[in-house]
């Protein structure tokens, strides 16, 4: 049973991105709209088939498996591994975007490429699907590139914009940086043995002592920055507030449910290949800086999606740490958690530009009146997000901070300070984004910064359209409130509290995750701890109501010079893209390594070629000064070759 939905559940997407693909040929322009309903039902399906599974679940260990690669000795089969952390992850994929292609069929409404556009989310719905159920290192890495060339697709779908070509660009080539780490520990464990490419033979090694820490170290360092560059992590977390660009139910889908999380994916699903290496401190480290300066560059932005996928980063920053502090548990709960609160938050996002025409914060306000399900329902995932109790982020959130306090030492202390501030700080910028965008009196939308724009002479962008205050198409409303009403009840499936209230067993989640660790004796669910949860809910209380009240100008902020210039130094992102744009790629990239190629082809691969087309021509031309047509001149130099090749032949003979 789970085997044959596994199996349907990667086909169908593959199937129907093939069927789109050739849609408009066979059924002309002006059927394409067919197309999206084709996505919703067939991606509601896999959603379907998903939750069979998740409840259906048997031996945490259901695979599947056909012989792919045959070399010598070297066998590797393509195989898929149905196990807790799988049927999670297939829920979260399948079931986000399932919502996301019902939005998408108002949100696209319109749009001259309509089919091409659901094509590209089946691609990427089915490569993100084969990625987490893969049971083969090698086959993972192949969808991991696939999801990589599906999301440049989409994060470009609108390549007529240069911005958008340019963010496609940075986000694949920033992402392929990564894969070169993921790509070389590949290589380096088929050395040591191409069995163990197979994670659940690469399990046994471990348990068994066959992986020496020097190994382990080697290869998670590899796995490591290809989950960095794929979950945007520092110091390759630049290219996702670009990708943007692309329509917001991209972004909705790409970077807050599905690619981003593939990285977090990756080390919980080799987690104990981690846990056997020296690098799980590197982990906490890298994700709590992540978190950190992702919050504090979302405090001064104006464009809503960007302090969203600001906010992404920093979620993502989160689960990096607790995996390194050894929350496994508290890592993909919120995963699970933050996927619905996030999407929902993006997709409220696409409905406050649809009313008013503009993704700057700058000119909204006074929405609250005209978009009324909008409004409750982002406010509910901003709350779910900033971690206010008792909804569904409060929960998880929690439990990675418990993580950073029970771990103990200085690395778990710092890294429990950091998740409190940084709680902080995401409840001050989320109710900051609410107030800008709800509260107040309308500020002109669209047509006001097009009129301001042109007063400035500077190009008004294509995001940029005509006001039209009113509520939302219900294809792009239904999805909202549905992910609003997951982001308040989703957190009780950890229910540390209310054991056994509404039949929900004591930490449920938890439970079921850590079976597909059980040969390893792995436990991360934590007991609910009431101090920490007070602390934490306390912070978030506190930011909430300062951003609220700073952004109505109730509380007056005197903008010193220090102020002023923390402000800029924000607003340049830790001057992270002049690092990486003008010093590595125009003055290494470009002056060092394009300037001394080009030398060494011209002084040295050229000089060689016409060094030897020179001597080819003066000895051509010198050789003509021996034809002078004398028949015994000819035989003589044939003598005298003749005589010296038999010389040669005696001497060496």
């Amino acid at each position: 049973m789970i085997e044959i939905l596994t199996l349907l559940i990667l086909l169908i997407p593959f199937s129907v991105f093939l069927f789109q693909s050739f849609f408009v040929v066979f059924f002309g322009p002006d059927k394409k709209e067919i197309s999206g309903f084709i996505n919703t039902l067939f991606i509601g399906l896999c959603f379907i088939f998903s939750l069979v599974i998740i409840f259906n679940v048997e031996n945490f260990s259901s695979t599947i498996s056909f012989n792919w690669i045959s070399i010598s000795d070297v066998d590797l089969n393509f195989s898929f591994m149905v196990d807790p952390l799988t049927a999670i992850m297939l829920v979260v994929v399948s079931g986000v975007s399932f919502l996301v292609q019902i939005y998408s069929i108002g949100y696209m409404h319109g749009d001259k490429s309509f089919s091409r556009y659901f094509s590209y989310m089946a691609l990427f719905t089915g490569s993100m699907l084969g990625l987490v159920m893969s049971r083969n290192i090698l086959q993972l890495f192949i969808f991991w590139e696939l999801v990589g060339v599906s999301s440049y697709l989409l994060v470009g779908f609108w390549h007529q914009r240069n911005s958008a070509a340019a963010a496609a660009k940075k986000a694949f080539i920033m992402t392929r940086l990564g894969d070169f780490g993921f790509l070389f520990s590949i290589i380096y464990l088929f050395n040591i043995n191409p069995d163990l490419l197979e994670i659940p033979n690469l399990y046994i090694a471990i348990v068994s002592d066959q992986i020496s820490t020097k190994s382990a170290t080697i290869m998670s360092l590899g796995f490591l920055i290809g989950a960095i560059g794929k979950s945007a992590q520092f110091p390759l977390h630049n290219w996702l507030p670009d990708a943007m660009e692309g329509p917001t139910s991209v972004s909705a889908l790409i970077h807050s449910a599905t690619m981003v999380t593939a990285g977090v994916f990756l080390i919980s699903r080799l987690f104990p290949l981690f846990q056997q290496s020296d690098i799980m401190t590197l982990v906490s480290i890298i994700g709590a800086i992540t978190s950190f300066i992702a919050a504090t560059m979302a405090l001064t932005t104006t464009d809503i999606k960007r302090v969203l996928a600001y906010s992404t980063i920093s979620q993502l920053g989160y689960m990096f740490m607790a995996l390194g502090l050894g929350g496994y548990t508290a890592a993909i709960f919120h995963l699970f958690t933050h996927a619905f609160f996030k999407a929902g938050l993006f997709l409220s996002a696409g409905s406050v530009h649809h009313a008013a025409g503009t993704f700057n914060m700058k000119y909204m306000g006074g929405l609250k009146s005209k978009m009324k399900f909008t409004y409750y329902s982002m406010t509910i995932c901003a709350l779910s997000l900033s971690g206010l109790f008792p909804l569904s982020g409060f929960w998880s959130k929690d439990e990675i901070i418990l993580s950073a306090y029970l771990n103990g030492g200085y690395i778990g202390y710092i890294c429990m300070i950091i998740g409190l501030i940084v709680a902080f700080l995401t409840a001050f910028y989320m109710f900051r984004a609410i107030s800008l965008t709800f509260l107040g009196e309308f500020r002109g939308g669209g047509d006001k910064e097009s009129e301001d724009l042109k007063a400035n002479n500077i190009p008004i962008p294509e995001t940029v359209e005509h006001v039209h205050l009113e509520e939302s198409p219900k294809y792009m409303i239904y999805p909202i409130i549905v992910l609003s009403f997951f982001a308040l009840i989703i957190g009780y499936l950890v229910n540390p509290v209310f054991s056994n209230l509404i039949f929900i067993d004591k930490h449920l989640f938890g439970v079921f995750l850590e079976q597909s660790l059980y040969q390893f004796d792995y436990h991360g669910a934590h007991k609910f701890n009431f101090s920490i949860a007070l602390v934490s809910t306390f912070i978030s209380i506190i930011g909430i109501l300062f951003g609220i009240n700073v952004y109505r100008k109730k509380i007056e902020i005197e903008k010193s010079s220090m102020i002023v210039s923390i402000n800029n130094f924000l607003d340049k992102k830790y001057y992270m893209d002049v690092l990486y744009e003008k010093i590595f790629i125009k003055n290494v990239f470009y002056e060092i390594v394009c300037s001394g190629s080009e030398w060494i082809d011209k002084n040295i691969f050229d000089g060689i070629n016409i060094g030897l087309s020179k001597l080819a021509g003066r000895l051509s031309f010198n050789s003509l000064k021996l034809q002078d047509g004398q028949i015994h001149s000819y035989s003589l130099v044939m003598v005298l070759t003749g005589a010296i090749a038999v010389f040669i032949l005696v001497i060496l003979g």
